[in-house]
């Protein structure tokens, strides 16, 4: 899945400091993943550490961390369910209404066979929750196979925040059903949806890994569609991109970001903080060197990588094609 801030490309790297940083053996260490948005840097660690915790206060992220970090053990007939899925004849439904290129509203985020196709599966995903056919683990499995599955037909670049004016050709294409696979593990996980504030100060552990959002642009705006299929209830959608009421960050403020940090910081109970922030993001590095290095021993890594574009270069707010990611590390 294309995501603003996604670590796809960093997790190695970040993997390798935090390795270099952390006196514990990675076998033996909890680590938190506390904004965790598609779940790649806990996905990275889960199959090295103790335990991961993973959290992010939306509901769409919610059901991806409960498959892809939730999810640990194998699931019989998982291709059944997805080759059940898969066959099933597209069916009308809330978003082809109101998300479908024929749709009631006429908002194009998706091909109306493609619209409906995601409201028959999302329906019976539902009908065999209800009816006790399937247990929460294939729940989460099936839901967040559909979530990645209707986000590779979306006729978006890459956000929800707008839709393009005519259907692209990857948009076109019938939607495919794909499962998606998640590592099997020994040990279990835990997976949080709150405000990643509130509950830095309920858990404990090893490594604290913190990727907050970097600028103004709020996930639950960016993201609405991937919620609105996640829990598919019934709202009346908002303006010409059929928003939904979604959770306004803090750290999205250029006003309340710092103070939101610090409290954040001084409340963890970690003993090695890890903090992913970019050159472009509201805080510059010396006001976070100045409140991580109040609370312990503080370092920087830094990395050149290309930067995430969702919109087209000549008409982009930031011209440059690379920027730096700053791994701002705190030992409390």
């Amino acid at each position: 899945m294309n995501y603003i801030g996604s670590k796809n490309k960093l997790s190695a790297w970040i993997l390798d400091v935090v390795s270099q940083q952390v006196s514990t053996p990675l076998k033996d260490a909890v680590f938190c993943d506390l904004f965790a948005g598609t779940g790649r840097v806990g996905r990275t660690f889960k199959p090295l550490v103790k335990q991961v915790i993973a959290n992010d206060v939306e509901f769409y992220s919610y059901i991806l961390l409960q498959n892809y970090i939730g999810n640990h053990v194998s699931l019989p007939r998982k291709r059944d369910y997805i080759e059940k899925l898969e066959n099933l004849a597209p069916k009308e439904g809330f978003i082809a209404q109101e998300y479908g290129e024929n749709g009631t509203a006429h908002r194009l985020f998706f091909s109306q066979h493609n619209a409906q196709k995601i409201d028959a599966v999302r329906q019976q995903i539902e009908v065999w929750k209800t009816e006790g056919e399937i247990d929460p683990p294939m729940y989460y499995f099936l839901l967040a196979s559909l979530l990645e599955s209707a986000d590779k037909v979306a006729n978006t670049a890459s956000v929800y925040g707008a839709y393009l004016k005519k259907i692209k050709k990857s948009a076109a294409k019938p939607i495919k059903i794909l499962g998606a696979e998640f590592d099997l593990t020994a040990s279990s996980h835990e997976v949080f949806q709150k405000d990643g504030n509130a509950l830095v100060k309920e858990i404990s552990g090893d490594i604290l890994y913190l990727d907050p959002p970097y600028n103004a642009r709020q996930y639950g705006a960016n993201y609405h569609l991937l919620t609105t299929i996640a829990k598919y209830d019934r709202f009346v959608p908002r303006g010409k991109t059929g928003l939904r009421d979604y959770y306004k960050s803090a750290y999205c403020r250029k006003g309340e970001v710092a103070q939101q940090f610090e409290e954040l910081i001084k409340s963890a109970q970690f003993s090695t903080i890890f903090l992913s922030y970019n050159n472009e993001g509201l805080m510059p590095p010396e006001l976070i060197k100045t409140i991580m290095q109040k609370y312990g021993n503080y370092s920087l890594e830094v990395k050149d990588y290309q930067r995430f574009k969702a919109d087209k270069t000549e008409s982009r707010n930031h011209k440059a094609s690379a920027t730096q990611e700053y791994l701002h590390i705190l030992k409390k």
